[in-house]
């Protein structure tokens, strides 16, 4: 697999959400509470330009257990 900026683009977000999952799974495990409790950063851009009208709400929720799964991730990315 060639290194470029997709494949580093692709391995980030595989290891998001592979972390996410593991979030998932995780938070019904009482001993790893503190793994699994998450960041919140929320960004709402919008505009009214009089012919065209957006607003976009994206949220993204960080934990350790994402955090590491992405450094897992990017470390596979070097790895190639």
């Amino acid at each position: 697999m060639k290194k470029n900026g997709w494949t580093l683009l692709l391995f980030g977000a595989l290891g998001l959400l592979a972390g996410a999952l593991a979030d998932r799974w995780l938070k019904e495990v009482p001993a790893l509470a503190q793994l699994t409790r998450s960041a919140e950063l929320n960004w709402r851009p919008a505009a009214d330009l009089g012919v065209l009208r957006y607003e976009l709400d994206l949220t993204l929720n960080f934990s350790v257990v994402s955090l590491v799964c992405l450094v897992l991730a990017l470390l596979l990315y070097r790895k190639l």
